[in-house]
């Protein structure tokens, strides 16, 4: 490995754009990060405009690469998934806005072809659901004024960027981006003619699709950047934080404690068959020919639940109360908290349950009910594990843990306890930066093997389990507060 390289990340997230310079000699990294708007023209529309995140990309790109003193090894790109849109590839116009991933306006379309599921199923590892792409395809082809001639480019964020990047002489996507759009088959990796039939989507129209680490192309000068800088990694955000933490082997997994969490696990290179509560999805393809593929479980409400303590119930005033406030007690009093504010996700999946705090005594202090929000996330993740493991017959090896509330000792040392394995926070938390530029470094050598990548990735804190005893008791009583809420809001 080079003791010199950088390699620039492109994190298009959801609300903004950081791109990010990583170093191999271990200096520290340079970044900068530019917001793009948010737009509701109807309740339940979510949409984002191309063009402001194109221009984030570039001045973002740019600013980094004008603090780089030395050449750019590669650029990795890692993205919101599911977030489509539609363009001209003569003009590189976009037609209207993209369609966010928290986007429902085709929930009714996804009923109406409700039957449809065990195809659905068998070929994505997906659920019919207007958050993944398909759908929003179909409604651009629709409602859009979207025109279906041989230049129309339909695609996920990643794509419009790499366009963008190659001045139209690219359009392709990864295995992992294709892998969330409904119309990819992840039995054998291709664009499927059935789904694209279903949802009307002209496979014409589609990006190709490449391993997730490789050159896919080379900047052009014409797009505002200095030319001839590899484009060598893709990768969804979630996939690329599970590469980011190294979880190479058969049973290594990650959880990223945001807003809410996702827990993806390494379930190796033969397609598991669809698992109830779960997504299977595309992890990643390096190249090798073969394909590794992931569960996926999703946490609607984590971080959020502590801002609620902090806006709502105004029990806090700084989320960085939160840790200091539930540590003061030994436990929570048997207080359980169910934050489902919006419903419960996996592996529940159920969108009329509502939030819950039962076993409220007089003696119960906002330390308790503290305690009890912390301990729901550890809860959370455990529903999560449990269920994939029993699923997929694989055990888990030890989990990963990234994202703000990883900053928690606490909560880490009850997710260690509940999980009975090793919980370890890398130094770096910032992962899904690091795998697109671990993806990209590794299609040009910079880091020469997956070995290399994982020499690369650094130990913070190792939480061991350290039961008291009650873990079991505490588990159960959190199951019987779940049962409360389920399906509350259908009564």
């Amino acid at each position: 490995m080079s003791n010199s390289a950088v390699v620039i990340a492109i994190d298009a997230g959801t609300t903004g754009i950081r791109s990010r310079a990583v170093f191999t000699d271990g200096r520290p990294s340079i970044s900068a990060y530019k917001e793009f708007t948010q737009y509701f023209p109807k309740p339940g529309w979510v949409e984002h405009d191309a063009l402001e995140i194109w221009d984030a990309v570039h001045a973002t790109l740019s600013e980094v690469i004008g603090k780089v003193a030395m050449p750019i090894a590669a650029i990795g790109i890692t993205n919101q998934r599911e977030t489509v849109l539609a363009w001209d590839k003569t003009t590189g116009k976009p037609y209207g806005k993209a369609i966010v991933w928290q986007d429902r306006r085709t929930a009714d379309r996804c009923a109406e072809i409700a039957s449809e599921l065990p195809l659905v199923r068998a070929k994505t590892g997906l659920v019919l659901d207007p958050y993944f792409s398909g759908s929003k395809m179909e409604w651009l082809l629709t409602h859009g004024n979207v025109p279906k001639s041989p230049q129309l480019a339909l695609g996920t964020i990643d794509s419009w960027i790499i366009w963008n990047l190659t001045s139209g002489k690219s359009f392709a996507t990864d295995a992992s981006n294709a892998s969330r759009t409904m119309l990819f088959d992840i039995t054998t990796m291709q664009w499927s003619n059935e789904l694209c039939s279903l949802f009307n989507v002209p496979m014409t129209a589609l990006p190709n699709v490449v391993p997730s680490s490789g050159r896919v192309a080379v900047t052009e000068e014409s797009s505002g950047i200095p030319a001839g800088i590899p484009i060598s990694g893709i990768a969804g955000d979630q996939q690329a934080a599970l590469f980011g933490q190294a979880c190479f082997t058969t049973g290594s997994s990650k959880n990223t404690y945001g807003t809410g969490s996702f827990v993806l696990m390494n379930v190796g290179t033969t397609c598991p068959p669809p698992t109830e509560g779960m997504l299977t999805t595309v992890a990643w393809d390096i190249g090798t020919g073969e394909t590794t593929y992931a569960l996926e479980g999703a946490i609607f409400v984590t971080g959020s639940a502590i801002q609620w303590l902090r806006d709502g119930l105004n029990i806090i005033e700084h989320a960085s109360e939160i840790g200091p406030l539930a540590a003061s007690v030994e436990n929570s009093g048997s207080v359980v908290v169910v934050p489902a504010f919006t419903g419960l996700g996996s592996p529940w999946w159920d969108p009329y349950a509502r939030g819950a705090i039962l076993g409220i005594t007089r003696g119960t202090t906002r330390a308790h009910i503290a305690r009890a929000v912390v301990e729901s996330i550890a809860y959370q993740t455990r529903d999560v594990v449990d269920a994939m493991t029993k699923a997929a017959g694989v055990t888990i090896t030890d989990m990963r843990v990234d994202g703000g509330a990883a900053v928690m000792d606490l909560l880490l040392q009850l997710q260690a306890n509940q999980l009975g394995v090793n919980v370890l926070r890398p130094r770096e938390l910032e992962t899904t930066a690091m795998g697109a530029a671990f993806l990209a470094g590794l299609g040009e050598g910079v880091w020469p093997s997956l070995q290399s990548v994982t020499n690369a990735w650094q130990l913070d804190r190792q939480f061991e389990p350290m039961p008291t005893g009650t873990e079991t008791k505490d588990y159960e009583l959190w199951q019987r507060g779940v049962g409360r809420s389920l399906n509350w809001a259908n009564q």
